[in-house]
């Protein structure tokens, strides 16, 4: 099967043969097209800012660059592959030559989702698209239905998170051909996996963006980002740009046949026109040709904006589909390591009930003033959302890499803690997302790493250095300096996974502990999700580190969570039902006499008449 998106900008190899070339520049009175190294040939100018020509001759595997009236040569912003890095030349690629194996796929509901987020580059020490797919059948048989790739759009260097792409249609060299990413697709589709992308549309990164130098409009000077000039989503030329990033998102779930993509960071996108950007993109995703199949679109949202999650009176997406939930993360932490400064420090008061906040209403702060943020409002009302509307976690690559040293949950909190969470993350109705190596609490930390050129990589290890020096911990220059240096090898190579640790003790253990919880879910909650609403939630906080929830799902059975998230012995009342999962501290005398020990979970089900 062929598949491809055709687009309005870039080299479209063209059916009756040729390739046409099409640039908005309108920075620019002249642009000339360089091909193969041959001499420079004229453009066409167009209305609107546009360049065009078509060459009879050109066919694909061809290099381009468009050569600007100062002479500066810049490669094509809509490159499909870049071999050489960002500031080589552009690589005509034909879509159609490759043959896709998955025509029957249709994608999975979102309520049978269970996500592992993960780095192509330090996945495996291939650090390839081909390497990926050697531990596609592991993550089957963990229970994982989604893979979330961190982002692959080209950036400078050969290693960098993703977020400091500038070339967001061509997938980085660094990890393989385009066809090689669509190999790996299709191989998680055999395999009954999805696979999201994280895409950014909220900044190019600082290195190897050449739009300014020909197409200024394609940013907005009054709006004011960390990253300078926003996006151009709302002034004069936005079309164009809205444009840009619509295609985008068609050209991701059509020509790669994705399942779908998590837009990074919405809350940094300025857009104040209506319907304004995520607005729009979300009817893209809904027009995305063979709708038959199921699509998703997740967000980042520091704001907790929850309208963009509606959904309407038949229970469909109005916006997106889920968010992930940051608030989650937060209590989850702060319960598990007690760390309450930073941002944590809006979740030091009642962590347990900000936690049971989360799980029966979806955000922590629905409108409440926030300390961190010097008590500006945060949040709207989000308690008549489905739980599949928030995406729980633990641990995800900001979390663990906004830390100095990129340490790990299970680096910070006792094993007790980490059984009691986990359970809790991989039972409760919210899909929940797993970062790479969690399940079998790898040693590796995850640390921030990128490949700039010298003197940006400078500016960058001083920049990360002094951003950790309001922290008490590193108010010393000497230990500030001891922080990693994101511009080294080293760093980078810290974090790749060690396979070899799921056979040995401990980390075969925990491994199987999420084994165990993810069959149980896949087996007694998953196929009660759908239809659930929000589930009706019913949460009493039994003391300030000790929580009781009932949800009832889809089939009007009772799904019900116990647990004493501190370190007192506690009496509850015992919940009835089929006990699915207890925490190994839980033995069944203790359940029948509602002994709860230290950080112990219990977690039944009802099904049938009520109690």
């Amino acid at each position: 099967m062929k598949r491809q998106h055709n687009m309005p900008f870039g080299a479209e190899v063209l059916a009756e043969g040729g390739v046409r070339f099409r640039l908005w520049a309108p920075g620019v009175d002249a642009v000339g097209l360089q091909l193969d190294g041959a001499p420079e040939l004229p453009m066409t100018a167009a209305a609107g800012g546009w360049f065009e020509l078509t060459v009879a001759e050109a066919q694909a595997g061809g290099r381009y660059l468009f050569k600007l009236p100062d002479g500066l040569l810049v490669p094509d912003p809509a490159s499909r592959y870049n071999p050489d890095d960002v500031h080589g030349a552009s690589e005509i690629v034909a879509p159609a030559a490759f043959d896709w194996p998955d025509s029957e796929w249709r994608g999975r509901p979102w309520e049978e989702a269970v996500i592992y987020e993960l780095h192509i580059g330090s996945f495996t020490k291939a650090g390839d698209f081909a390497g990926a797919i050697e531990r596609l059948d592991y993550l089957v048989e963990l229970g994982v239905t989604a893979l979330e790739i961190m982002p692959v759009s080209d950036f400078p260097g050969q290693r960098n998170w993703g977020y400091d792409g500038v070339l967001p249609f061509a997938p980085d060299a660094a990890y393989g051909r385009p066809e090689d990413f669509k190999r790996l697709i299709a191989a998680a589709h055999e395999r009954g996996l999805m696979v999201l992308l994280d895409v950014v549309y909220n900044h190019f990164g600082p290195e190897g963006n050449y739009l300014h130098a020909y197409a200024p409009d394609f940013f907005n000077p009054r709006h004011e980002t960390p990253w300078g000039a926003a996006i151009n989503f709302d002034g004069e030329g936005s079309r164009a740009v809205r444009d840009f990033f619509v295609h985008n998102v068609l050209y991701w779930l059509e020509e790669f046949h994705l399942d779908g993509l998590r837009l990074d960071a919405i809350h940094a996108i300025c857009d104040d026109s209506s319907p304004d950007i995520i607005e729009e993109l979300a009817a893209a995703f809904k027009a995305v040709p063979g709708r038959a199949r199921h699509v998703h679109m997740v967000l980042e949202n520091e704001r907790n904006q929850a309208r963009y999650l509606a959904r309407n009176e038949s229970g469909r997406l109005v916006h997106g589909t889920a968010q992930w939930n940051d608030d989650i993360h937060h209590c989850f932490h702060v319960v598990a390591t007690g760390e309450t400064d930073g941002y944590y420090s809006d979740y030091a008061a009642e962590p347990v009930r900000r936690l049971g906040r989360c799980l029966s209403e979806g955000f922590a702060y629905q409108g409440e003033a926030s300390t961190f943020a010097h008590g500006e409002r945060r949040g709207e009302a989000s308690a008549h959302l489905p739980p599949a509307a928030f995406i729980n976690f633990l641990q995800n690559h900001d979390q663990i890499g906004n830390r100095a040293f990129g340490e790990r949950l299970a680096h910070l909190a006792p094993p007790a803690a980490m059984e009691a969470v986990t359970s809790i993350l991989l039972l409760a109705p919210q899909p929940p997302l797993l970062f790479m190596g969690e399940e079998f609490a790898t040693t590796q930390p995850f640390q921030f790493f990128c490949d700039f050129g010298p003197e940006l990589a400078r500016l960058v290890t001083e920049g990360r250095r002094r951003e950790f020096g309001r922290f008490a911990r590193f108010a010393d220059p000497e230990v500030r300096a001891s922080i990693p240096d994101p511009n080294a090898l080293e760093t980078f190579a810290a974090g790749v996974l060690d396979w070899s640790a799921i056979d040995r003790e401990p980390h075969r253990a925990t491994l199987e502990l999420h084994r165990q919880l993810l069959s149980l879910r896949h087996q007694w909650i998953a196929p009660r999700l759908a239809g659930m609403g929000n589930g009706d939630p019913q949460l009493k906080l039994l003391s300030p580190r000790c929580l009781s929830i009932n949800w009832t799902l889809g089939d009007r059975s009772l799904l019900t969570l116990l647990a004493n998230l501190g370190d007192d012995q506690l009496v509850a009342t015992p919940a009835s039902g089929q006990l699915l999962f207890a925490t190994a501290n839980l033995d069944a005398g203790a359940l029948a006499s509602g002994q709860l020990p230290a950080w112990s979970v219990a977690w039944h089900l009802h099904i049938g008449d009520r109690p």
